[in-house]
């Protein structure tokens, strides 16, 4: 391409302004395609719940059951893998017995919110398990829809999975989250009791907490302190935090509400009739303190993942953890290839840190 042309193309891409009815037409479209996707989504969970029922079969055999999951996320993608810290992946690794992944919130006519999702971890008791006493840990994350108005006095929409975090009884020695999970749960108990969140002694904890594991995260390819924690854990950031993710504090009726109104403004502008949104810029700032006491800000992408990817492609992933490495296979050279891939990526694509 010549100079002249790229600098014609920079010109077109570079237009200030979006006409207004196209932006409103774009903006139509997109919640169209939206309500199509979600009800094709529950369509799908109908039809795959008797495939999901015929599979736990297969994995119920005494012979696969009790290192399935394990092999499963042994070959997760790196959306989960970089997730899981070698501490994470020694408990995983010794102590998972099952996973389960449902939308519970579709029923059997197919009706309800098949966004939210439900995951069901259930591990190995007593002394088969040195880490933690919980038999099971269940993740309820609800999808939410939230109209906020900013301080310009303009509407801005937020949706996503919101969750309660889920407290895990850690034995001596063996919390893998640096008390980050235990702070994030008291803080929530605390909320339920009532008052500001920012007022509670819960909250500056939480805080300082969160400052404190940030702290003690290092680069585990340059120092190990296994001589210091029980589990070699190089770092205060843990797989196990996603249990104390909550994304936020939508209820149930804030969602219906702010769904209500967007549907209704969407069947109104597929009538033709002029609808007036006054929506907030991209950049505007929402009030919302969540960024500062997150313990896990990329659970409900975590989550996705393992709903969209590991369980429907859990059978794949077991079958790819017995597949040998052909005889003229060279480990060096893709040794070097990764290392020039991650370099690449480092950026845009946070590194992979583990296998279980």
């Amino acid at each position: 391409m010549s100079n002249d042309q790229q600098i014609d193309l920079a010109d077109r891409i570079s237009e200030p302004v979006m006409p207004q009815e196209v932006a409103r037409d774009i903006a139509v479209l997109e919640q169209q395609f939206i309500r199509a996707e979600v009800e094709q989504l529950r369509r799908n969970i109908l039809d795959f719940r008797p495939l999901y029922e015929k599979r736990a079969k297969i994995i119920a055999h005494p012979e696969v059951q009790s290192n399935f999951w394990v092999r499963v996320l042994s070959n997760a993608s790196g959306e989960i893998d970089q997730y899981i810290t070698p501490a994470d992946a020694a408990i995983l690794g010794s102590a998972l017995k099952d996973l389960k992944v449902e939308r519970f919130e579709v029923n059997e006519k197919g009706e309800g919110e098949p966004r939210s999702i439900r995951l069901t971890f259930e591990f190995l008791t007593g002394d088969e398990n040195p880490f933690f006493e919980n038999e099971k840990l269940v993740k309820e994350l609800y999808w939410r829809k939230q109209v906020f108005t900013t301080a310009s006095g303009k509407k801005s929409t937020w949706d996503g999975l919101v969750s309660d975090p889920v407290r895990i009884n850690w034995k001596k020695d063996m919390d893998v989250t640096k008390g980050l999970l235990d702070a994030t749960c008291d803080l929530f108990e605390a909320e339920k009791k009532g008052g500001s969140r920012r007022d509670l002694p819960e909250f500056k904890k939480l805080q300082d907490k969160l400052v404190e594991v940030e702290a003690l995260e290092v680069d585990e390819e340059e120092e190990e302190n296994d001589d210091e924690d029980p589990l070699g854990q190089p770092s205060g950031q843990s797989f196990f935090n996603f249990f104390g993710y909550r994304g936020g504090d939508v209820t149930a009726e804030q969602s219906a509400t702010a769904t209500q109104e967007e549907e209704e403004r969407l069947e109104k502008s597929l009538k033709g009739e002029k609808v007036e949104y006054d929506e907030a810029d991209d950049d505007e700032d929402v009030d919302d303190d969540f960024d500062e006491i997150e313990a896990f800000p990329e659970g409900g992408q975590l989550a996705i993942a393992l709903a969209e990817d590991l369980w429907p492609n859990a059978l794949k992933y077991y079958t790819q953890s017995f597949e040998e490495m052909p005889d003229d296979f060279d480990m060096d050279e893709l040794d070097d290839e990764d290392d020039e891939e991650e370099e690449e990526d480092e950026e845009s694509h946070p590194r992979k840190k583990t296998k279980v």
